[in-house]
């Protein structure tokens, strides 16, 4: 899971830049999300042999363009 916070009023942009960026591989699904506060979320979904495997991640937009640091996490299903 990725999720960043736009600056004020960039919350289109930074939309726009989670979508068009391209990973290394493709993940098994991926989904942009918005909402309030100008944030943003991909999650992308992978198969991967043990939880600490090597995945491609979007990068950190330009400093610019976010309030505060993106934030990341990295989640398994359980059922």
């Amino acid at each position: 899971m990725w999720e960043a916070r736009a600056v004020q009023g960039r919350g289109a942009e930074l939309l726009e830049w989670a979508r068009s960026r391209t990973l290394a591989r493709e993940p098994l699904r991926r989904e942009v999300f918005r909402a309030p506060q100008d944030r943003v979320l991909v999650l992308t979904w992978w198969e991967a042999e043990t939880f600490g495997a090597e995945l491609p991640e979007l990068p950190e937009p330009d400093a610019e363009l976010i309030a505060r640091p993106v934030h990341r996490w990295r989640f398994e299903a359980v059922e």
